[in-house]
């Protein structure tokens, strides 16, 4: 009698590298697309978190263009300010994304979610850049009021797409940022505490009113290692054509979104115990 043959070797199911990029890829989709669902069902969130930066570039802007107080060079105040308004309108939206990651821990989704083959870098990288999709809608009113006042904006559809990439990676970081915090503090109230306490300081902390050169030597320190400043910076090259060290811009935006996807997804299994 012939022997047996040999069963055929088995298959790997590790799908590689490429593989993994593509699932990775494609949860990090599946979020942003929920993300633009909940916009649609609630499109009055978005209106109501207009109203602050409307308000900034209408009195803020509109009265210190009339002062002269900032100096600013050959740039209209007004158009100094746009693109830092802009900055301040994804910030304020991303840095209580955490609250968002406790209330799925309290309805026990994230527990469900973590049980998934999707990786935690991924559910944390689909929020992240959930948080893009929404800076980018509220941009898009900050421009359209800018535009209407006046502000001397870019129209170079790569310089725009430059604009929302420099958005959706600063709002990644803020939101990456608040689901630290979340994972530190592990509660709504703590974390609502935190991000208003932290808010203002990135805000003023940055070149988004002034630039660095009126700031004394403890901002300025402040402000080089504040994110913040670096998105504004690349805004404003990119919108209204200032000087910009837009390479640096979008290497220090870009390092630390990653590094901060990565502790936020270490510390997402401590914030679902």
């Amino acid at each position: 009698m012939s022997a047996p043959l040999a069963a055929p070797p088995a298959v790997s199911a590790d799908p590689g590298p490429l593989g993994r990029l593509r699932v990775l890829v494609a949860r990090v989709g599946a979020m942003c697309l929920v993300e633009l669902q909940k916009l649609r069902r609630d499109q009055t969130e978005l209106l109501t978190r207009a109203i602050q930066p409307a308000l900034w570039l209408l009195i803020f802007g509109e009265t210190f263009t009339r002062l002269k107080a900032i100096p600013t060079g050959s740039t209209p105040y007004l158009d100094y300010l746009a693109p830092g308004i802009l900055a301040q309108s994804a910030l304020f939206i991303a840095i209580f994304y955490g609250i968002q990651i406790i209330w799925e821990r309290d309805a026990g989704v994230l527990a469900k979610l973590l049980v998934t083959p999707t990786p935690r870098a991924a559910l944390v990288a689909g929020k992240a850049f959930a948080a893009g999709v929404r800076a980018l809608v509220q941009a898009l009113m900050v421009l359209i009021l800018a535009a209407l006042l006046g502000v001397g904006l870019t129209a170079n559809p790569l310089k725009l797409l430059a604009m929302a990439v420099v958005l959706v990676l600063g709002s990644a970081f803020f939101c990456c940022l608040s689901i630290v915090i979340a994972g530190i503090v592990l509660s709504r109230e703590r974390l609502m505490g935190i991000g208003q306490a932290i808010t203002m300081p990135l805000f003023f902390g940055s070149n988004a009113l002034y630039p660095v050169d009126l700031m004394p030597s403890w901002l300025k320190v402040l402000s080089h290692v504040n994110p913040l400043s670096y998105q504004v910076d690349a805004l404003r090259g990119l919108l209204i054509g200032t000087p910009a060290h837009l390479g640096l811009d979008f290497g220090v935006l870009a390092v630390a979104t990653v590094a901060a996807i990565a502790v936020a997804s270490a510390l997402l299994g401590r914030l679902a115990r």
